[in-house]
């Protein structure tokens, strides 16, 4: 497939770009930094450009099969860069009729915030984690009311270690008793496997060891 990837840089974008490499994809890391990229590869396609900027956006989509949104920000900015940032994605898709859309948001975000131990939710998201979920949830808004085939990943605590394709999704990614955390490349992993499967077509699966 040609996929294009938004937020290419980030800590889960890298491991992104890099596995739907490994898997025969044709890749496009949109970028506003593209000296922030580790490798280089045959199939992948570096655009320079700001998500904020629709131009640039649409520039990229257009051609693509399927796009994955991995935006992030740092705890305490305020700016909602990934709602902001989605909504121009979701205008060029519909736009050009790119369908597919796998996008990365957080456990807790939306209806999986009751599912979360009590100091998750009485202060580490109101308190740590506040706009960094304040953006999501704006962002999974609109993300769910958009026409596109999406599907939304929510991540545990990211962590940095091994690749192991061993991880829950779905429902049972958050029984009791959860482990707060998967690794940077298992995340990586069930995003890039999202592209041909649409067994979460429409949902937003947690994902944890």
């Amino acid at each position: 497939m040609k996929v294009v990837i938004f937020g290419s840089t980030g800590k889960v974008g890298q491991h992104v770009v890099a596995q739907a490499l490994a898997q025969g994809h044709d890749v496009t890391a949109h970028t506003r930094s593209p000296e922030k990229l580790k490798f280089t590869h045959a199939r992948l396609k570096v655009a320079k450009g700001d998500v904020l900027d629709p131009a640039s956006v649409e520039s990229a989509i257009q051609g693509q099969d399927a796009v994955v949104c991995t935006l992030g920000m740092p705890l305490m900015n305020k700016d909602g860069l990934r709602t902001k940032g989605t909504k121009n994605i979701i205008r060029a898709m519909e736009k050009d009729g790119v369908k597919r859309l796998v996008c990365l948001s957080g456990l807790g975000a939306g209806d999986s915030f009751d599912t979360l131990p009590l100091h998750y939710r009485y202060f580490v998201i109101p308190v740590v984690l506040r706009h960094v979920y304040a953006d999501h949830s704006t962002q999974e808004d609109l993300v769910r009311h958009s026409r596109l085939d999406w599907t939304i990943a929510r991540p545990a605590n990211l962590t940095k270690g091994k690749h192991t394709s061993v991880y829950k999704h779905g429902p049972s990614a958050i029984d009791t008793p959860l482990k707060l955390k998967i690794s940077l490349d298992d995340v990586a992993d069930f995003m890039v496997k999202q592209l041909s499967d649409n067994t979460y077509l429409h949902q937003a699966p947690g994902l944890s060891y």
